[in-house]
């Protein structure tokens, strides 16, 4: 996830785990530096499912379902920890018809007609792209600097966020392939009013809002057009691939 999302886990990490090690020097508890892992990882998953339900709703921008799950995933295994209930890692399995819940909440959102259809070779005769991330990459990428210069670009993580605000850039009079694939993630993308676009979003499981249009639950597609992206000259072709979380698209 985001860089400062990272940090607030890692202080987490070292004070939880210090302050353990501070009590059990002073034999206020029984504890040894091995057992803190186990502790640790249930709150880091309650952490990322909070941090995906803040998002949506302070910044429409996180994830209702993912949230969730790691919500209770996490609030589960810290129950086990504190020995009010039994469940381990290894019963994750058990928590398959949750599945069945999302499936039910996804009815109440039906995805959008598709819109025209982007070309296929979109890449044909481009230049060879400026921004390019490599596929085994994790963590946030933004683009968001004052007049920065759109190239064609192919972004490819793991696991992150990517932040693209098209209303600070130069962007050339020409057709401009934009790619962006990820595991997991959110991407949240900004476009001036007047830039014709298209966009072709996929999320295996989670959500998608292209300018008001939403679609969320498990395997999801939208596509929408600019009524003159036809006739235009300065455009952008954009594909969105997601595994898991959210996409968000926005006019500005």
């Amino acid at each position: 996830m985001g860089g400062s999302f990272v940090r607030y886990v890692l202080a987490l990490v070292l004070i939880l785990g210090g302050g353990a090690l501070v009590l059990a020097n002073l034999r206020l508890i029984d504890f040894e530096i091995g057992e803190v892992w186990i502790y640790i990882y249930p709150v880091i998953f309650v952490m990322l499912g909070l941090k995906w339900i803040v998002d949506k709703i302070r910044y429409n921008r996180g994830s209702w379902i993912f949230g969730s799950f790691f919500l209770l995933f996490g609030t589960l295994l810290l129950l086990d920890r504190f020995n009010v209930l039994d469940f381990e890692i290894d019963d994750v399995y058990k928590l398959w018809p949750l599945l069945i819940v999302y499936i039910g909440f996804s009815f109440f959102s039906g995805t959008s007609p598709k819109r025209k259809h982007r070309t296929k070779d979109k890449w044909k005769g481009k230049k060879p792209h400026k921004y390019y991330s490599g596929g085994f990459t994790v963590g946030s990428h933004e683009y968001n600097q004052p007049n920065w210069k759109v190239e064609p670009m192919n972004l490819r993580s793991l696991a992150g966020d990517f932040y693209i605000d098209f209303s600070k850039a130069f962007i050339p009079e020409e057709e401009i392939p934009i790619d962006v694939h990820s595991l997991a993630g959110d991407v949240h993308i900004l476009i001036p009013e007047n830039i014709p676009f298209q966009v072709d979003a996929t999320v295996k499981a989670g959500e998608i809002d292209v300018v008001g249009q939403k679609s969320e639950g498990i395997s999801r597609h939208l596509s929408y057009v600019t009524d003159d992206y036809e006739t235009a000259v300065r455009k952008l072709d954009i594909t969105v691939e997601l595994k898991a979380g959210s996409i968000r698209v926005v006019k500005v």
